[in-house]
């Protein structure tokens, strides 16, 4: 999926925009690639002299992945974005560097109604970085 499909899908927008490519999407689930330059504003002061990237950028990256495997559901339901409402059992396994390239797995486990269920993993270098479990609840976007 190219990057326009990915702001079509979804509002973010650079900088704050983690996700580079969609490798694999089907109705379930979702494969998504990033990978960090280094320039990033964060690595400036998380940390100076020994920058990694931030757990909650990369929890940011999983959700956002979420959000457009979730768009695919929502076709139906204009007007409407998912927003994240929770996020359980999170682990932090390997440092993400500048210069390393993330792999984003989400999986939507279960759907009640306007509630959506999703697990995320994230690898480097096809070892597991961070995994955990979030819901997203359909909002209406301010914009409509």
């Amino acid at each position: 999926m190219s990057l326009e499909a990915i702001k079509a899908a979804i509002p973010h927008r650079e900088p704050f925009l983690l996700i580079d490519e969609i490798v694999e999407q089907s109705e379930q689930r979702i494969v998504c690639r990033k990978t960090f330059s280094g320039d990033e504003f964060w690595y400036r002061g998380h940390y100076p002299d020994f920058p990694i990237t931030p757990g909650v950028l990369l929890c940011e990256a999983a959700m956002q992945a979420g959000a457009v495997l979730l768009s695919r559901h929502l076709s139906d339901e204009p007007g409407l974005v998912p927003v994240a409402t929770r996020a359980n059992n999170v682990q932090f396994k390997k440092m993400v560097l500048p210069g390393d390239t993330i792999q984003l797995e989400v999986e939507l486990t279960e759907r009640l109604a306007q509630a959506f269920f999703l697990k995320a993993r994230i690898t480097v270098g096809g070892k597991l970085a961070t995994r955990f479990d979030f819901a997203c609840t359909l909002t209406k976007s301010e914009a409509n």
